[in-house]
């Protein structure tokens, strides 16, 4: 059987033409595995870095494992039984929701004002906005240690300045009571993360209708009136972002909290992160650990969810 073939009559080189549909194909395919090419370092590190120890923890919070068992034995949930009926576990949670709120309620309402002070016209802001940003470009280390020496009872630059003015006639040991651990602890994530926000903030503030602002202030509107009306309204999405992410990173928030308090004193500042720490570390109750940890985790996943679902709406 033959098959006919019909001339175009355009010779050879219209049988080696490919159709810009074809080209285009072709395009993207190879588009899309430079991209996994590119993408791979990133997905190796996070499976080596991240979800290995994850899964391996996941696996470790049913087993006990400790000093007197070298090899991990299955309890299945006597972990978390051991959890809910132990009162020092339970107070971390509750530090760590008392954390939680004071630190980001403190970074968004001064990083909201630093924020508004900075997106007025003055000579010199455009170095006040680049200065206002060390503090979070400095190692958190760094800032725990200046902050401890700040509160230090007795070479600290709080004590001299409350006794030169007469507040207190002696020294107080800030570091040494639980609401003041907890009060540095917590001024000291607030001074961290204020750029951070204010950046957010200012951000929103720039695509802020002017005229509108102006129009307002024509019909008499104050200050007051102005925020509450107009310029909360149009920072509402900067505003839940910046707060889940503040809410996220608190939550898992270790360093500063470990280098000024080490979750001290009495445990008044120990976290969940210090409480996965200790129990890893000091006590070397790792499956114990790895059940505080996976909790932990538990209560990341909804602020996490709720800022993937909204950054995935907006793209």
């Amino acid at each position: 059987m033959a098959f006919a073939v019909q001339d175009s009559g355009k010779g050879p080189a219209a049988a080696l033409r490919v159709s810009p549909h074809a080209e285009r194909g072709g395009l993207k395919a190879r588009e899309r595995r430079v991209g996994w090419l590119f993408l791979a370092p990133a997905l190796i590190a996070f499976v080596a870095v991240i979800l290995v120890p994850f899964l391996r923890a996941l696996g470790l919070a049913f087993t006990r494992y400790d000093l007197q068992t070298p090899v991990p034995e299955f309890i299945g949930l006597g972990n978390f039984h051991a959890i809910l009926t132990s009162p020092e576990i339970l107070g971390s949670f509750v530090t760590t929701a008392i954390y939680v709120v004071l630190a980001t309620a403190g970074s968004v309402l001064l990083g909201l004002s630093w924020a508004l002070i900075l997106n007025q016209p003055f000579r010199g802001r455009a170095a006040l906005r680049a200065m206002s940003l060390i503090p979070w470009v400095l190692p958190s280390t760094v800032t725990a240690f200046v902050w401890g020496w700040i509160f230090n009872s007795r070479f600290g630059v709080l004590n001299a300045l409350l006794t030169s003015l007469g507040v207190i006639d002696y020294p107080t040991a800030w570091l040494s009571t639980s609401g003041g651990a907890m009060t540095a602890i917590v001024i000291t994530k607030v001074w961290f993360s204020v750029p951070l926000f204010m950046s957010f903030f200012l951000a929103g503030l720039q695509s802020l209708d002017k005229e509108q602002l102006e129009a307002a202030r024509v019909d008499g509107a104050h200050n007051l009136a102005l925020l509450r009306d107009h310029i909360l309204p149009h920072l509402k999405p900067v505003m839940l972002v910046v707060i889940v992410l503040g809410v996220i990173g608190n939550l898992q928030h270790f360093d500063t909290i470990f280098a000024l308090t080490g979750g001290g004193p009495v445990r008044a500042t120990s976290v969940l992160s210090i409480e996965v720490y200790r129990r890893a570390f000091d006590q070397w109750d790792i499956g114990m650990a790895s059940a505080v940890g996976l909790l932990w985790v538990a209560t990341i996943l909804p602020a996490a969810w709720f800022y993937l679902r909204h950054l995935l709406k907006g793209a």
